[in-house]
C-alpha cells in the first residue's frame, strides 16, 4: 500500500532556503519546490528524507528535526507534507549537485518564493519554516 506521507527537506542558509524547479514533465512540470518526496513503504521518515535528497541532488546529507506538518490533496487522495530540517555537505556551489529530478536549484529568501512558480503543498507550510528558519539560524 502506498504511504500517505510525503517529506520536504528543508535547507536553510544564514536567510535562504533551497528550492528546485521540476523537470519539464509530469503533474508540477517546470514548477519550484522545497526538495522532498513519497515515504516508502516500510520506510521511516529520516530514511525517506535521506534517500530522496540522494536520488535528486546526488548528495548525502545529515537530517535534523522535524519542523512541522500540513495536509494537502492530490488526485483526490489526503496527504501528509511533513518537513524536516536538512544539513548539506557544502551549498551546492563548490561542487554542483548532480539533478535527476530538477532542471536547476537555488538558495533564495524567503519573500521572493511569491514570485515562483511555486507547488500549493509546499506553500503550505512555508509560513512554518520561515518561523522556524527565523528563530534557528
Amino acid at each position: 500500500m502506498e504511504s500517505s506521507i510525503s517529506i520536504a527537506c528543508i535547507a536553510l542558509y544564514k536567510n535562504k532556503i533551497l528550492i528546485a524547479k521540476r523537470l519539464n514533465t509530469g503533474d508540477m512540470a517546470c514548477r519550484w519546490e522545497l526538495p522532498g518526496g513519497k515515504v516508502d513503504a516500510g520506510e521511516t521518515e529520516t530514511d525517506a528524507v535521506k534517500r530522496e535528497f540522494l536520488e535528486e541532488f546526488g548528495v548525502k546529507i545529515k537530517v535534523g528535526e522535524y519542523i512541522c506538518s500540513t495536509t494537502f490533496e492530490h488526485n483526490n487522495k489526503t496527504r501528509t507534507l511533513k518537513a524536516y530540517r536538512i544539513f548539506v555537505p557544502h551549498r551546492g556551489l563548490i561542487f554542483k549537485y548532480h539533478l535527476t529530478e530538477h532542471s536547476e536549484y537555488k538558495w533564495v529568501c524567503f519573500n521572493e518564493i511569491p514570485r515562483e512558480h511555486f507547488v500549493d503543498s509546499d506553500l503550505k507550510i512555508l509560513t512554518q519554516v520561515r518561523s522556524y528558519a527565523e528563530k534557528n539560524i
